[in-house]
C-alpha cells in the first residue's frame, strides 16, 4: 500500500521531494504556505522562479490548508526555513500527528532558543524522539529535480525508525544513509550555510582556489569543535551533512548562502542583497545562531566570528579577511 507524505512547505527543497515521493509511487500533498506561490503551483503545477525545469504531475495534490494537507498522513515532511518552522508548527491540530514520522529537512538554529530543528520539534509539537528524523547532505533542490546522483544521510535517536526514512527516501538517482548523531547532521547541515557565506565573500573580493580550499577546510575545523563540545561525534563531520554538504555549498552556483556573501564581498549592504531576494539564505541567521553558541560553549570559531562582523557590525569584507591571516600562529589541530 503506497504511504501517505504531507509536505509542509512549497519552497524549492519541498517541490523537490513532493516529486521525487510522487515519482516513488507515495501519495503526495504538498502545503503552499504563500498565497501567490499555492495560486501558480496550482495554474502552473511549478514555480519558474524557483525551479524553472519542474513540473509537478497531476497526482501530486496541492493545498493551502495546513490540517487538511497533513491528516491522515503516514509521514510529514517538514520543508519550512529554519525561523519560521516553529509558527508553522503552531498551526497544526493539537491531536493530529502522522501515523509513522516527521522528518526534518531544515538546515537551522533557531536564533531566539538556539535550538536545534529537532529539540524544537519535539518540543512544539510535545512528540518522542524516537518517530523525528533530519535529513541533510549535498542536495541543491535544483539538481535533484534533473534526477543527478544525490546521496544525503538521515539522522536519528532509533535506528529502526531511520531505516524507514531511508526506504522511504532512497530511489534510482536518490539514496539515503543513516546516522543516529542527530547532533552532529543537524549542525554540520545548518553551521556549513555560515562557512558558505564566507566563501562567496572570498568569491566576491576575487581570491581563488588556495584562499577556498584554507576556507572549507578551517571551516570544518571550527564546525567540528562546537560540534563536539555540544555533544557531537567527530566522524559525522567528515560524511555526508559536514564536508559533503560544505563542499557543495560552497562552491555551487546554486548555493544561495554562497551567493548572499559573493554580493557582501563586492561591497553590497546585507540590507539590499536580503530585500532583493525572493528565496530564504539560512545562512544569515544562522551565523546569529552559531555566534551565540560559541560564546555560550566557549568555542573559538574564528571564521564564524568574522562573517558575524561583517554581516551585523559593517565591517569590510577585506580587514575580516586581514584579521584571519594575522591570527597569532599555531600548529594545526581539530579539537
Amino acid at each position: 500500500m503506497a504511504e501517505r507524505v504531507g509536505i509542509i512547505g512549497a519552497g524549492s527543497w519541498g517541490m523537490a521531494m513532493a516529486r521525487h515521493l510522487d515519482r516513488k509511487g507515495c501519495h503526495v500533498t504538498l502545503w503552499a504556505y504563500d498565497p501567490v506561490e499555492y495560486r501558480t503551483l496550482i495554474t502552473t503545477r511549478g514555480n519558474a522562479q524557483r525551479l524553472p525545469a519542474m513540473r509537478l504531475n497531476d497526482s501530486v495534490l496541492i493545498s493551502d490548508d495546513l490540517p487538511s494537507a497533513t491528516a491522515g498522513c503516514d509521514w510529514w515532511l517538514l520543508a519550512v526555513p529554519s525561523q519560521f518552522l516553529r509558527s508553522v508548527l503552531t498551526r497544526l491540530p493539537r491531536n493530529q500527528r502522522p501515523r509513522i514520522g516527521l522528518v526534518n529537512l531544515a538546515k537551522g538554529i533557531e536564533t531566539t532558543t538556539l535550538m536545534r530543528m529537532s529539540e524544537m520539534i519535539r518540543r512544539v509539537l510535545d512528540c518522542g524522539p524516537e518517530s523525528v528524523a533530519t535529513v541533510s547532505g549535498p542536495s541543491h533542490a535544483e539538481e535533484v529535480i534533473l534526477d543527478m546522483p544525490t546521496t544525503i544521510v538521515a539522522a536519528g535517536i532509533s535506528e529502526p525508525f531511520v531505516a524507514k526514512v531511508q526506504t522511504l527516501l532512497s530511489g534510482s538517482t536518490f539514496r539515503a544513509y543513516t546516522s543516529t548523531d542527530v547532533i552532529g547532521v543537524e549542525l554540520g547541515g545548518s553551521l556549513k550555510n555560515v562557512i558558505a557565506l564566507a566563501a562567496g565573500i572570498v568569491d566576491g573580493l576575487g581570491f581563488g582556489d588556495n584562499t577556498k580550499g584554507a576556507l572549507i577546510t578551517r571551516g570544518l575545523a571550527e564546525i567540528t569543535r562546537l560540534g563536539l563540545a555540544m555533544g557531537a561525534r567527530a566522524e559525522t563531520f567528515a560524511g555526508l551533512s559536514g564536508l559533503g554538504d560544505l563542499v557543495a555549498t560552497c562552491t555551487s552556483r546554486h548555493s544561495r548562502n554562497r551567493s548572499v556573501g559573493e554580493r557582501i564581498g563586492r561591497e553590497e549592504t546585507l540590507a539590499s542583497v536580503l530585500a532583493s531576494m525572493t528565496m530564504v539564505a539560512e545562512g544569515v541567521e544562522t551565523t546569529r545562531s552559531a555566534h551565540a553558541l560559541s560564546q555560550r560553549e566557549g568555542v573559538e570559531m574564528p571564521i564564524t566570528n568574522e562573517v558575524y562582523r561583517v554581516l551585523f557590525d559593517n565591517k569590510p569584507p577585506a580587514e575580516a579577511v586581514a584579521h584571519l591571516m594575522g591570527r597569532t600562529l599555531k600548529a594545526e589541530v581539530w579539537q
